[in-house]
């Protein structure tokens, strides 16, 4: 399943090169042309999906297994893995990825702020049996 339009479904076709670090099946992974710092990595299902929720189980264990060999084959001590869903959550190519993005100083890689908020155990309590009851 593909998408004329999408960018990462013309990588996977060979229309757009890449630099290639593993393909098989189910998956592609490519160095980013934008790196936040060396190394820095995409991995994809090559099933189309918008979202993570979107793609089969079996290839999701593939992209993080294929992950996980990248950080390690790049040397990635402290590293960052990325994957954004919609607009809101700063997604930008509505084809689901993975970013493995090595984190070697306080300069390079990536840069996060944490708003955490303070629900309360009550109210975390009553969120978890509402998600677990939706699962």
């Amino acid at each position: 399943m593909s998408s004329v339009a999408c960018i990462f479904c013309r990588i996977i076709k060979g229309e757009i090169p890449s630099i290639k670090l593993f393909e098989s099946e189910k998956t592609l992974a490519f160095l980013d042309i934008n790196p936040l710092s060396k190394g820095h990595s995409l991995i994809i299902p090559k099933y189309h999906g918008k979202h993570i929720t979107d793609i089969p189980d079996d290839h999701l264990l593939e992209v993080l297994s294929v992950t996980k060999r990248i950080a390690r084959a790049v040397g990635a001590e402290n590293f960052n893995v990325l994957q954004n869903n919609g607009r809101i959550a700063h997604q930008m190519v509505d084809h689901v990825h993975f970013h493995m993005i090595p984190k070697p100083n306080e300069e390079e890689g990536l840069g996060i702020g944490w708003p955490m908020q303070e629900p309360g155990t009550e109210k975390l309590k009553a969120l978890g049996e509402e998600i677990k009851a939706k699962m």
